[in-house]
């Protein structure tokens, strides 16, 4: 029998920085070779345990430890960095804050020079892991030039080149497109079945990782375990509700057709579930209760874009090239692709932090000759990374940096609305340095929102954050859009570009493949696969009842609304 490999028992822990613990009498066992999925709401203390368990608490982050808690039999709070740096690997969700080479090739070799790896051997490892994760042909550039999903390879490229048994992954999935997405729990499964090391993932996108074989699932909720069950006996369940997190499509689907789930013996995945034929009339009886709404749309040109082209350097294999589309004022535009394909590129274009060649206007006048602050004026852009957007100290004065610029009325009835919105309104006088990644990113979208651009670019905005914060973000967008305010939003989230977009541009390897509506999209498999997103299991749950996936999706996204708004 297993015998865990991590175990806390009674343990909690208050950072210096803060009145509160951020974990409070934890009592928790992993054992070895199993894979374990830690969720909750941003904030929960998932991060803290995971910070715990690789020894940054309290090596690095300092603060009050009681009761007690070990990993792979190094007792957290006497062990070194370097000690348990032999028996967990960690992915941080923050990749930024892991690179030390100059090259992508030189911080996956990174550990293997420390441990003085002779240098055949040792690109050779590198070559390995950088083929298993698709990366080979970004070896050479920088860390810091690659997109956000890139990024997330090469970090778990790094860690996975010393073979310690405890592999720790924060947030692994949230900069990925779906296909990387998937092929990377699919390699992380298939290692752990060959090697037997133990895997903790946290993670929000909790239907992708529920496609892999899944232990147990740890449910967190302000510093507690509210839940430690199986995935079965969870989704069974209304924990996942009750605490903020939003269930697999195809669970939430089932439910709000009121289909007794409780009479089919297996259902943490689809293809277990055998729907009876009574189920099936019921099912399809509630997707035939959609009711199509429509209103008119006035096309009035906004931001012009033609044969647009930019290349951060020579060795970069798909530059931007040829990339021609127009934004009309009030649309909702999702950009998707894969990693690595242009999405932010053209972006910062448009926003001016990069000059390429091409032409973009605004209502017919080019922005050639205007300043980043000019362009600034007109269109605001939340980046992906909130390190590179933060320059203050505390929450409330990064929101209202922008506003004390321009010197603005009423500062501080705009800037407590925007952080209400974005769920920060209690933390408002918190410093950033206390802040979770996903929290930072919050007050980045916070600091923008505030200013009332006219276009609004959100790169990113959901990733890594919770469902009722996913929820409210999105709300609020939704409200300036039908304020008048046209948004654009880069995402790798299916679901959120059929739900809140009507058009979107699919970029793959540096060109425009299409610009369509979510719907197409999804009904075209070669698309799909050439810009490396997927469906979502709303489709394949579609074909098991024999419903239209459009009308099915649309059906739940009016179920979804609607239950939002009468809460």
């Amino acid at each position: 029998m297993s015998q865990p490999i991590i175990s806390f028992t009674d343990f909690s822990f208050k950072y210096n920085s803060q009145m509160e613990p951020s974990l409070k009498k934890i009592n928790l066992n992993i054992n070895e070779g199993e894979r374990c999925l830690i969720v909750g709401p941003s904030g929960s203390g998932k991060s803290t345990l995971a910070k715990c368990i690789n020894g940054l608490i309290p090596n690095e982050d300092h603060g009050e430890i009681t009761g007690k808690s070990t990993v792979a039999g190094h007792e957290v709070g006497k062990t070194s960095l370097f000690e348990l740096s032999f028996s967990i690997s960690t992915v941080l969700q923050d990749t930024d804050s892991q690179f030390t080479g100059l090259t992508a090739a030189e911080d996956i070799a990174f550990s293997l020079e420390n441990d003085v790896v002779p240098q055949a051997e040792m690109k050779a490892i590198v070559q390995k892991w950088a083929h298993e994760l698709g990366i080979t042909d970004i070896l050479q550039q920088a860390p810091q030039a690659l997109s956000g999903g890139q990024k997330q390879k090469v970090s778990l490229a790094g860690v996975l080149v010393n073979n310690a048994p405890i592999l720790l992954l924060d947030e692994p999935l949230a900069n990925l497109d779906p296909q990387s997405s998937l092929q990377i729990l699919d390699l992380i499964s298939r290692l752990q079945k060959e090697l037997n090391f133990t895997v903790l993932i946290i993670e929000h996108r909790l239907g992708e990782v529920l496609s892999q074989d899944i232990d147990h699932v740890v449910v967190f909720n302000e510093g507690t375990i509210v839940s430690d069950s199986s995935v079965d006996e969870l989704l069974r369940s209304d924990v996942l509700e009750k605490n903020g997190i939003e269930p697999p499509l195809y669970v939430s689907a089932l439910k709000k057709a009121g289909i007794d789930l409780d009479q089919y013996p297996v259902i943490d995945k689809l293809t277990k579930i055998d729907l009876n034929d009574t189920d099936k009339l019921k099912f399809k009886n509630w997707v035939a209760e959609y009711q199509p709404m429509t209103s008119a749309v006035e096309v009035a040109p906004l931001l012009t874009v033609e044969n647009v082209g930019f290349q951060y350097s020579k060795q970069q294999q798909h530059p931007l090239h040829d990339v021609s589309f127009t934004i009309n004022r009030g649309d909702f535009v999702s950009v998707v692709g894969q990693n690595g394909a242009g999405k932010s590129t053209i972006m910062k274009l448009v926003c001016g932090f990069l000059k390429g060649t091409g032409e973009i206007a605004w209502q017919g006048t080019s922005l050639a000759d205007e300043s980043i602050k000019e362009i600034a004026n007109r269109v605001g852009f939340v980046m992906q990374d909130p390190n590179k957007m933060i320059s203050q100290k505390n929450i409330f004065d990064e929101v209202a940096l922008g506003l004390r610029l321009r010197h603005s009325d009423k500062i501080e009835e705009r800037v407590n609305e925007a952080l209400q919105i974005c769920g920060l309104y209690p933390f408002r006088k918190w410093p950033i340095s206390a802040l979770s990644f996903g929290q930072r990113k919050r007050v980045t979208i916070a600091a923008i929102l505030v200013l009332q651009p006219k276009l609004l670019i959100l790169d990113e905005p959901t990733a890594g954050q919770d469902f009722e914060t996913y929820t409210n973000i999105m709300g609020f967008l939704e409200e300036l859009h039908e304020q008048g305010i046209t948004i654009v939003i880069i995402t790798h989230d299916m679901q959120l570009m059929t739900e809140y977009t009507s058009r979107s541009l699919v970029f793959s390897n540096g060109k425009l493949l299409a610009d369509t509506t979510p719907f197409a999209i999804l009904k075209n498999d070669e698309l799909i696969k050439a810009a490396s997103l997927s469906k979502t299991s709303l489709s394949d749950l579609a074909k098991v009842v024999e419903v239209d996936d459009e009308q099915l999706i649309k059906r739940f996204i009016q179920a979804e609304k609607g239950a939002n708004e009468n809460e």
